[in-house]
């Protein structure tokens, strides 16, 4: 099996050509790793533990943050936007304090009323040290899509306001690390109107591609002030307020937990280095907090010289080279041992005395991979059967699956077998319009959630997972191994799948996302389950019309607007063990024969209820079935299966009645 992924004469020459040069292969791919995304991306993780480890959590330079907060909402009492006569206000207080800087994180790009406006302009030309957030915004028209800078309205900027320009650059992962280069970068602005009152305080005013940001502490690091009690201070602030704000850089912004009256505060929370510690988004005015911060004192981190880490990792696997070419389980473990903790320990110390950044995952890497190289070969050899079935069947079974699969390799022979199966289909309603209206990042987020989420939950039910098409997910309960429960570990999962998105909608939603919701078609039947493809190529899946009436209870959840959809046999497997509902007896697009169709429903009143309607529907007593639907639309106000029936029932009272009638609603669409 071996030689159909290398020929022998590979084989061949690695056994006669020894140690080191499995070695030199070893290093070559902890290179070749090391250049890629996903590797770089845990050197991005790296740099934040050191980010977080060598925090100093305190703040040693006079600046004060002003939070638009929700007790600031909650004693304005009013909405976002606030007067503009408010930050006047807050302005002059500001100044009779003596601050020597103040910058909104705020984009005052539009009017108000001219009496506010005006308001706003005198107290900015009164206090001489403001800087206003300059942004940018997406603009689609017909002819053209592009970044448009957003510019504090004109009159304040004439009333002497400097624009600064406060987007941040995220890295891949969504986290803020490096320092805004552009030229009239809100943090550099700020230090100026700083170096206007003192001169010479700032260490640097220019910013470098290499320059990352030393975060001093996780969110609320910094001293934040209400923004209600800075307009009326001597209420609020101890008596020597003035005294403690004087000097001070004072920076004005959001600083919302969740979205309540602003609907736009989530866009000013951002992901840094703190977040895996404290589970808390920053707000974006801490974010030019700590810029300010790192450029006056001269305390930002660099990133090394590209060439420094292409020399460590030819130092590294040199001595590694070395130090094992006689290889020796104990000796050369500790040998590698001693070279990874002397690499930890000579970044770690570079990082936190010279705050220079030294990506070194891929040197340690490289010890690694040559201490598994150099001892390894003949053992991966042995057990790359048993590892090839593992890696292939682990992200779709669950683990005692893949054991029992392990244990009995003859079940992944090409070809199938005749099983009973539980099928199971999901599919995220109108997800193809949502990802229209968003952005690919944003579809790969939500989708990735969605289908990690759903793939534990199948798992840990232990079913199957057999593909992902799209949004939608296809899983199967019987196969490999059998599973006598089979149909309620289905049902149960497709419950707790419900109540997964339902989470998740709520917290897309809070976020500005979409509305999502699923539906889910259980059925149980015979299938052809096996491995089928090629000698090449193959995937271990069920066919058969099981499978495709699965998929149709599905799309049927459509017509009733319901979640879960399970067919008959699925219904009679879970009997006197989960409470159903019975929904209607359907005829679906290209079968004959009608299906009995229930949804899960612990309320036995309501399932009792449609039970009655739904026999005086079939039996075409249409008057009993009005009122009997009707009582129970009453009683259960929004039910959809009732809407759906009076519905219907509305069309025949006036397109006629269905003629000759058998109680089984034909659909024609899939």
């Amino acid at each position: 099996m071996l030689s159909k992924f290398i020929p022998a004469r590979w084989l061949g020459a690695i056994q006669r050509l020894g140690l080191p040069w499995a070695g030199m292969a070893a290093a070559l791919l902890a290179l070749l790793i090391g250049l890629s995304g996903a590797w770089q991306a845990l050197e991005l993780k790296l740099f934040d533990r050191m980010v977080v480890a060598t925090a100093p959590n305190r703040v040693d330079m006079p600046i004060t943050l002003v939070g638009i907060d929700e007790p600031s909402f909650a004693e304005l009492k009013r909405q976002w936007p606030w007067p503009r006569s408010l930050h006047a206000k807050l302005l002059d207080n500001l100044r009779e304090a003596g601050v020597a800087a103040v910058g909104f994180d705020v984009v005052f790009a539009e009017p108000s009323s001219p009496q506010e406006d005006a308001a706003f302009a005198q107290a900015i030309r009164k206090s001489g040290n403001v800087v206003l957030a300059a942004d940018l915004v997406y603009s689609e028209t017909n002819g053209t899509r592009q970044w448009l800078r957003v510019e504090p309205y004109k009159p304040f900027v004439e009333a002497g306001a400097v624009p600064g320009f406060a987007s941040v650059q995220l890295d891949p992962d969504g986290v803020q690390r490096k320092v805004p280069v552009v030229r009239d970068a809100f943090w550099r602005e700020v230090l100026v109107q700083l170096d206007k009152a003192h001169p010479g305080v700032v260490a640097q005013f220019d910013a470098t591609p290499d320059m990352r940001i030393r975060y001093l502490g996780g969110p609320h690091t910094f001293n934040y002030i209400p923004y209600y009690q800075l307009l009326d201070p001597d209420k609020y602030l101890p008596p020597n307020w003035k005294d403690y704000l004087k000097d001070n850089i004072v920076l004005i912004g959001r600083n919302l937990k969740a979205t309540t009256e602003v609907g736009s505060a989530q866009a000013d929370m951002f992901q840094t280095p703190f977040l895996a510690a404290s589970n808390e988004l920053m707000p974006g005015v801490e974010i030019h907090a700590n810029l300010i911060a790192d450029m006056a004192g001269g305390t930002v981190i660099r990133a090394a010289p590209a060439s420094w880490k292409w020399l460590l990792w030819l130092a590294t696997a040199a001595l590694s080279l070395l130090l094992m070419r006689r290889w020796q389980p104990v000796k050369s473990g500790v040998a590698g041992l001693v070279l990874i903790a002397a690499i930890g320990g000579g970044d770690f110390a570079l990082f936190s005395q010279k705050l220079i950044w030294l990506p070194a995952a891929s040197a340690l890497l490289t010890v690694t991979l040559i201490y598994l190289a150099q001892g390894g070969v003949a053992y991966f050899l042995e057990q790359r059967q048993r590892r090839q079935i593992k890696r292939a069947f682990s992200m779709y079974v669950a683990p005692a699956v893949v054991e029992e699969v392990i244990a009995h390799p003859e079940l992944l022979k090409l070809g199938g077998e005749r099983r009973d199966l539980t099928l199971l289909f999901t599919d995220l309603a109108g997800f193809t319009s949502i990802s229209e209206a968003l952005d690919a990042e944003q579809v790969a987020n939500i989708l990735n959630r969605h289908l990690t989420e759903m793939t534990e939950i199948v798992l840990r039910y232990h079913g199957t997972v057999d593909k992902f098409i799209g949004d939608a997910v296809m899983a199967f309960w019987g196969a490999p191994i059998p599973d006598a429960e089979q149909s309620l570990h289905a049902v149960k999962a497709a419950v707790e799948m419900q109540e997964k998105i339902a989470a998740m909608r709520e917290e897309v939603a809070a976020a500005g996302g979409p509305d999502l919701h699923m539906r889910i078609g259980v059925h149980r039947g015979e299938c052809i389950v096996g491995n089928m493809g090629g000698d090449n190529r193959f995937d271990y899946t069920a066919i058969g019309d099981t499978v495709n009436l699965a998929s149709r209870l599905e799309g049927v959840n459509k017509v009733y607007n319901t979640g879960i959809l399970l067919s008959e046999t699925v219904a009679e497997a879970v009997a006197g063990q989960l409470a159903l509902r019975q929904v209607d007896t359907v005829r679906v697009k290209g079968k004959h024969v009608g299906v009995r169709i229930f949804t899960p429903c612990p309320d036995e009143m309501l399932a009792a209820r449609t039970a009655s309607a739904l026999a005086a529907y079939q039996a075409g007593d249409w008057a009993l079935a009005q009122t009997l639907w009707s009582d129970i639309l009453a009683a259960f106000p929004g039910d959809p299966v009732a809407l759906t029936f009076l519905h219907r029932l509305e069309t025949y009272r006036s397109a006629g009645w269905p003629e000759p009638w058998d109680g089984i609603t034909t659909l024609e669409s899939k």
